[in-house]
């Protein structure tokens, strides 16, 4: 989730920054408490406690160190954020040094007093997922009944209090058909942006890796996602396919639009896969990865300061060099837009360099 340009970074101490480094977005899982049971979720949160969080200190601590690489906006998610109970606290210290503070909550907690506490710590935008357009599809999905009555209320609530929202949705073959409703759902609710999110098997969604829509389906998908852009007033934005990036040039050029900022919107100022580039994921242990998806990892923030990881990571530095991608990938005129998604590589090959196992966009380029 991201609701506009972060700030440009800092450079690192005696160096200029790597290229590819400009830290735009980090999603920091403050909890993996959830109290639904979701069945996609790469961490097969459940609601009960973990072990080794970090504790109050540490956690403002790392917000400091966050502010030393620039001003990226820092996704507070989970697990379900609004489960730990200083989560407030984190909000609006994070606001104090400078960091844009948004939260990715599920909805079914955000009661008056919740949103309220959002609104004066700083909550810039919140993100609810709605796997679906009936009760039915996305309690299934969710894996708790009333998950989405509970959803709606906690968006009415947020946007009581003047929050504004997107609402999430990670596309399958359980919600393939209801895309459609969702968004025209999304633009009844008064959301500002509507972003999808490809299936990515890691967690629990390894076990429903047979409801992954194939690269084909992907292909008509992202076109149609393309032709809304025409038809709709929300921000549209996708996520864990970087093949839209690709998609975005190829449609524009043929629809003789320069793809710029105010053609584009946020689409035009990204590139497909992020990790390790402009984003990154911190774990509710403090273990730092390139997304939430790709679990690697590149660092520890209780033993090593962020800064130092961000900017010296081996990992993040493979990433950051697109000619380290391989197969197709490799080859592709759209590796520097899209880059394919590494953790789907990953999980299928066990290279996160590897070509982008559902795509079937054949390069231009030869070896």
């Amino acid at each position: 989730m991201n609701t506009e340009q972060a700030k440009p970074h800092h450079s690192p101490v005696g160096g200029k920054p790597p290229k590819n480094a400009n830290l735009r977005l980090i999603a920091w899982e403050i909890t993996r408490h959830c109290n639904l049971n979701c069945a996609h979720c790469r961490a097969s949160a459940r609601d009960q406690d973990y072990a080794g969080e970090l504790e109050t200190p540490a956690a403002l601590r790392l917000l400091d160190q966050m502010a030393e690489v620039g001003s990226p906006i820092v996704i507070l998610t989970g697990g379900e954020p609004l489960m730990r109970a200083d989560v407030f606290e984190l909000a609006e210290y994070g606001t104090r040094r400078g960091l844009r503070m948004v939260m990715a909550p599920n909805g079914t907690l955000i009661t008056m007093e919740a949103a309220q506490k959002m609104s004066a710590s700083g909550i810039e935008r919140i993100s609810v997922s709605l796997d679906g357009a009936t009760r039915d599809c996305h309690d299934g999905f969710r894996g708790v009944e009333g998950a989405f009555e509970g959803a709606l209320r906690g968006i009415e609530a947020a946007r009581s209090q003047g929050i504004e929202f997107q609402i999430n949705t990670t596309i399958s073959r359980y919600n393939y058909d209801q895309i459609p409703d969702i968004l025209h759902m999304a633009e009844q609710l008064g959301a500002v942006a509507l972003h999808i999110f490809l299936l990515v098997p890691t967690g629990r969604g390894k076990y429903i890796v047979d409801q992954a829509i194939t690269a084909e389906e992907y292909e008509t998908t992202l076109n149609w996602f393309y032709d809304q852009k025409k038809k709709t007033h929300l921000q549209l934005k996708a996520t864990c396919a970087p093949h839209y990036y690709r998609i975005l040039r190829q449609r524009a050029k043929a629809d003789g639009v320069s793809v710029t900022y105010q053609s584009h919107g946020l689409d035009a100022v990204t590139r497909g896969c992020l990790g390790g580039t402009g984003f990154c994921f911190i774990s509710h242990t403090g273990i730092v990865q390139p997304c939430g998806f790709l679990d690697l990892n590149c660092g520890d923030v209780t033993q090593t300061s962020f800064s130092d990881i961000w900017w010296h990571s081996e990992i993040f530095n493979r990433l950051r060099d697109f000619d380290n991608l391989k197969g197709k990938c490799g080859r592709c005129e759209y590796k520097a837009v899209c880059g394919g998604c590494r953790a789907r590589a990953y999980e299928a090959t066990g290279d996160y360099l590897a070509e982008e196992p559902l795509c079937n966009y054949q390069p231009r380029l030869e070896s």
